[in-house]
């Protein structure tokens, strides 16, 4: 996306900043993390496409996870278990989204692109009944409980997409143009929301008293994921609950948890519609207890030995050899250990055999962070990543093509034995840094955080037209 190095520390105070961007207009208080200043979130039913049938065993073979979570062979092996299978809309020509290349056997015409084809196939289906919309406009209760640990509970609803500047919806993540693109073009031809975003909301008493006593009886959809999570959803008509919801959603901001290139997409579309009432499907979890969990979403520099990749880490950094087994799952067992230890590294390098771990940052690094930057900014594992030691020591830049992204540790293995390459295993951020960031007005890194669970996609579909 950006070009990183050690200029980045002398960039005029208005220009992205290596690792991320910020608006140092923001920060022009004394406070790091002023409270949200936010008009509050405008949310409302909305009237949702869904499966016609609804049984647990065909949703979760017509279902699937985000589209940015999707390898290729995933995409394919979820296209073959069902013909409806939602994955043929939101990455209808493979996991390069729309505008790609089609992929063999998925239905595409010639000259199609596949935003097109997404919008012919959602027709198709529609026609044909596999999906349909409600009548009335409603909200959906969706709890998300893992095999182990507390459940996750939010409310479906079309939220306000703000203007630019708005500080109702707040992202902590850069995005990246073609992507955004990619997104938007899919959503301009099928007029249609897909997945929805995920925002974290700031507390609020009155929505836990509706959600607590929403969740009873018999969920509209129900099924269990192939990582062990039963997703619920009840489909809330309620006048109470449709009348109250909204107001104590209204006192309220909110940061973007997952789904920033789907926001901003969604934000270009209204600017060639600026007199439509611009909205996008969200998932509104609450910050704190219910609430999701952040994950490190780690990196990988394909083309780059290990011995590279250490003797140019060592100029600003020290290193440190973590004995690890020969298998991946032994290597994977010592990235766990190390990460778990009360002294855990900055950040853990691997080529997929051997484990190396780096501390104490120089101060030549450190400088490669602004320091105008806000401090929640300037702490993050992942800016110092970014611009010190991808951009400053390994002079590459962070884009797609020269710094990828891989949402577990051993994902992150595989791929850099695959590409010859190095991983960078970096620590988690709270969900306070998080917040931390959005309301300091700064962005992390594109792919800095991985907010779990996620919602399944293709379970309600919002179209555009009333």
């Amino acid at each position: 996306m950006h070009a990183v190095g050690p200029a980045a520390a002398t960039r005029p105070p208005r220009q992205r900043a290596a690792g991320g961007s910020y608006d140092p207009v923001v920060h022009s208080s004394s406070a790091d993390s002023p409270p949200l200043t936010a008009t509050g979130l405008d949310v409302r039913p909305f009237r949702a496409l869904t499966y016609q049938r609804h049984d647990p065993g065909h949703l979760a073979r017509v279902s699937s996870p985000a589209y940015d979570l999707v390898t290729p062979d995933g995409r394919e092996r979820l296209a073959a278990a069902d013909p409806h299978n939602i994955v043929r809309l939101i990455l209808p020509g493979g996991t390069s989204g729309p505008g790609s290349a089609g992929a063999a056997g998925l239905g595409g015409r010639p000259g199609e692109d596949t935003a097109a084809r997404a919008a012919r196939t959602l027709r198709e289906w529609e026609a044909a009944g596999v999906l349909v919309r409600d009548g009335d406009p409603a909200l959906w209760l969706y709890e998300m409980q893992p095999a182990e640990g507390a459940a996750t509970v939010g409310w479906l609803g079309a939220v306000a997409v703000a203007a630019a500047g708005g500080r109702a919806v707040l992202p902590h993540e850069d995005t990246f143009p073609a992507a955004v693109e990619g997104r938007r073009a899919l959503l301009q031809a099928t007029a249609t929301d897909l997945e929805p975003i995920v925002l974290a909301h700031d507390p609020e008493p009155e929505v836990a008293d509706l959600t607590r006593a929403a969740l009873s009886g018999t969920a509209t959809m129900e099924l269990t994921d192939s990582d062990g999570v039963r997703h619920r959803l009840w489909r809330t008509t309620d006048a109470e609950v449709l009348r109250r919801l909204p107001a104590a959603l209204a006192r309220a901001g909110a940061v973007i948890a997952d789904g920033h290139h789907r926001f901003a997409a969604a934000r270009a579309l209204h600017r060639t519609h600026p007199d439509g009432d611009c909205r996008v499907l969200a998932l509104l979890t609450p910050m704190g207890s219910g609430g999701l969990r952040v994950q490190a979403i780690h990196r990988v520099v394909p083309d780059l030995s290990l011995e590279a990749a250490v003797e140019a880490a060592g100029r600003g950094f020290t290193v440190t050899e973590i004995p690890a087994g020969p298998d991946p799952d032994a290597l994977a067992d010592a990235v766990r250990s190390a990460q778990a230890g009360d002294e855990r590294p900055l950040f853990l390098l691997s080529d997929g055999r051997r484990l190396v771990a780096l501390t104490e940052p120089s101060a030549e690094v450190r400088a490669t962070v602004p320091a105008e930057a806000p401090s929640a900014w300037r702490g993050l594992d992942v800016v110092l990543a970014t611009s010190g030691l991808v951009g400053h020591l390994w002079r590459r830049p962070d884009d797609p093509g020269s710094l990828l992204v891989a949402h577990d540790v051993p994902e992150a293995l595989g791929l850099a034995a695959r590409r010859t390459g190095v991983a960078l295993l970096l620590r988690a951020p709270s969900p306070t840094d998080v917040a931390a960031v959005a309301r300091a007005g700064a962005r992390m890194p594109r792919k800095s955080t991985l907010f779990v669970p996620k919602p399944r996609t293709g379970l309600v579909l919002r179209p555009h037209a009333d």
